[in-house]
């Protein structure tokens, strides 16, 4: 077994060497190496037994390298220079294979990124020359100038900050395996997301909507009444609907994954959720499944098979357009319409939460805070009621009295 080599490290003299006579004195002549390249090396054995080495035109340079090598090693900052080198795109790579557990629309999604947008100008370059201040120009630029594959095309704020996002995630990556000392992509500054206005439909603008939608009038009502989402709605199985118990089970989803179609997966947060529909709706259901098999679509495309979105868009936004009054209105926007109306109804957050199948309350709260009603004077109210029912037990209290016998 070899034995591992000591940690150590020095600075020489390439230029000279030093004999040693036979009574023992010693003087330095020129080597074989005088007057060519550096003449100062640095050299040092890591933690791992292996050596590195640099060359210096300055012996002062030298020593200070090797003091920072050495000093990174014993704060555990220290990374091998032979890592750095590995370039983004091989780093990359190898991230985006840790990634296969996740939804293969977000695996497909990473791709799409990487190849038109990071690896252009990232792929062969070594991850110990990415710089902070150049990752902030070129993240600064795509909002100006998009992508170096799609250039003049200035990328919206959201995508700045998805491909922003992605790099940090490779840099973090390689700071775990040991690659960097540190990720130069924490810090860099993000345009802002504009602001963006959801919109609701009344009671009677969803089922006029609906009306319009023809055969589609059913879902129309369920996306709006129930808060699935649409990749939800038309995974939708006949044995998913308990039209008796007003009840749907939500626990799977489709979606159009880039290069491969439409696939079937679990639903976005990988939990399945029962679902309470009003009994109108149930009954719409009802037609819908009514002596069909229970492995069935309860929402079919035209030509069998699952419903598309762009198909159902194209339905809805036609309606959008019979009903008027709400130009602009979107598809998702009756995702946003359930939870208006459910809260209006009376709903508390986690009810809602459950309805839209939101992981936390604290999601819910974010995007439809606004919409649950400020209770801020009845709060004040019901404690001045509390107080005074406990108070009239003691009687009325004098502030003189309470002051002298804090006193």
């Amino acid at each position: 077994m070899t034995q591992k080599r000591k940690a150590r490290g020095g600075v020489e003299d390439r230029w000279t060497k030093t004999l040693r006579d036979i009574d023992g004195n010693t003087k330095k002549v020129p080597s074989a190496a005088h007057g060519c390249g550096s003449r100062w090396r640095a050299r040092y054995v890591d933690v791992q037994g292996r050596e590195h080495a640099q060359g210096f035109a300055r012996k002062v340079d030298a020593q200070a390298w090797l003091d920072q090598q050495v000093s990174d090693q014993v704060t555990g900052t220290w990374t091998d220079p032979t890592l750095s080198g590995i370039t983004f795109g091989a780093m990359a790579e190898r991230w985006l294979s840790t990634k296969a557990h996740r939804a293969p629309k977000t695996v497909a999604g990473y791709q799409s990124l990487l190849e038109n947008t990071v690896l252009p100008r990232w792929e062969k370059v070594p991850l110990r020359d990415v710089r902070f201040d150049e990752l902030q120009v070129w993240i600064t630029g795509l909002s100006l100038d998009g992508s170096v594959r799609f250039g003049g095309r200035g990328l919206s704020a959201s995508r700045v900050r998805q491909t922003h996002q992605l790099v940090g995630a490779v840099m973090k990556f390689a700071v775990k395996s040991k690659h960097l000392p540190c990720n130069p992509a924490d810090g860099i500054e993000l345009p802002k997301l504009p602001d963006t206005e959801q919109r609701y439909l009344t009671h009677e603008q969803l089922y006029r909507v609906a009306v319009a939608s023809g055969r589609l009038r059913t879902l129309i009502l369920l996306l709006g009444y129930c808060g699935l989402r649409f990749g939800e709605a038309a995974a939708l199985q006949v044995g998913d609907v308990d039209v008796e118990g007003h009840r749907i089970r939500v626990q799977r989803s489709v979606t159009n994954v880039r290069k491969t179609g439409l696939v079937e997966g679990p639903t976005k947060n990988h939990k399945a959720r029962t679902v309470s529909v009003p009994s109108s709706v149930a009954r719409l259901l009802e037609t819908e499944i009514t002596h069909r098999d229970k492995t069935a679509l309860v929402f079919q495309s035209t030509r069998g098979g699952y419903l598309t979105l762009a198909q159902a868009r194209y339905r809805f936004n036609k309606a959008v357009g019979v009903v008027g009054g709400i130009d602009g209105v979107r598809l998702h926007d009756l995702r946003h319409t359930c939870a208006s109306l459910a809260i209006r109804a009376g709903a508390n957050v986690k009810v809602v939460q459950k309805l839209l199948g939101h992981k936390s309350a604290t999601l819910t709260l974010d995007r439809y805070g606004h919409l649950f009603p400020d209770d801020l004077d009845a709060v004040a109210a019901a404690l001045n009621a509390a107080a005074a029912d406990d108070l009239r037990t003691i009687g009325p209290l004098d502030p003189l009295t309470v002051n002298a016998n804090s006193r």
